[in-house]
């Protein structure tokens, strides 16, 4: 069994073609990652409907100008309603396209890291050009969880493996130049989680990413780190369930 420990199913999808192509690729548990209130309450209905869905609830940094003091409030009632909820995220700063909202970012991080301290529940942080930024604020806080789609640099790797991080690793390891191959392959595989983040980053270039890509991941980071794709799988299947309980007691 593997698990995809961030995706992201889109209205338009074919839900049930998704899941069972999924499915049919060793892929028996998918977790959705949210982003913006819209998409938090779409993946609610799916993880409802759909036995192989959980889900991780939050804001991202691209919406810190959108959340009301009244929706932390609704993010920690549906936490509380919801077993299938199984942590917080995506969440973290985003400076691409500059710091013009860096106080917003911050105070929306700090707000939902709190919230999953209060409530024992994992992280799953999303952080672009704030590497340094986002590890020096989750110091603070007593977290564990996965630095979703990393990026940064062995040694950055290993400061958020001390935390109590795990790598999530997708498709772009499978890139011709991608730097990120050498970090994986001088991680342990105890702190690697699959993920695709779907649609998006498939490791087929110029195709429409899904979770079903798991299995070619695992079986490239097997041929890259010179052990079996069957190891591979019970490692980061083993990883990922240390992380989140999926069954949840409230």
């Amino acid at each position: 069994m593997l698990i995809d420990t961030h995706t992201h199913i889109l209205k338009e999808d074919n839900v049930e073609e998704y899941i069972s192509n999924a499915k049919n690729n060793g892929i028996d548990i998918m977790i959705l990652g949210g982003t913006s209130k819209e998409e938090n309450e779409f993946s609610i209905e799916l993880i409802n409907k759909y036995n192989e869905l959980y889900m991780t609830i939050g804001f991202h940094p691209e919406f810190c100008n959108d959340i009301k003091e009244s929706d932390y409030q609704d993010l920690i009632n549906t936490i509380k309603n919801n077993k299938k909820i199984v942590g917080i995220g995506e969440i973290g700063l985003d400076y691409h396209y500059g710091k013009e909202d860096r106080i917003k970012q911050i105070e929306l991080f700090e707000r939902q890291l709190s919230i999953a301290e209060e409530y024992n529940l994992p992280v799953v942080i999303h952080t672009r050009d704030a590497m340094k930024e986002t590890y020096n604020i989750l110091k603070k806080y007593k977290v564990k969880g996965i630095m979703h789609c990393y990026s940064g640099s062995y040694e950055m790797a290993k400061k958020f493996i001390d935390l109590g991080f795990y790598l999530g690793i997708g498709g772009v390891v499978t890139f011709k130049n991608s730097k990120l191959k050498d970090v994986v392959e001088k991680i342990d595989m105890n702190n690697i989680v699959f993920e695709t983040d779907s649609p998006y980053l498939s490791p087929f270039r110029g195709e429409k990413n899904e979770s079903a890509n798991i299995k070619y991941i695992c079986e490239f980071v097997a041929n890259l780190k010179n052990i079996s794709a069957v190891e591979v799988e019970k490692i980061t299947t083993s990883n990922a369930s240390s992380i989140f309980d999926f069954n949840r007691n409230l």
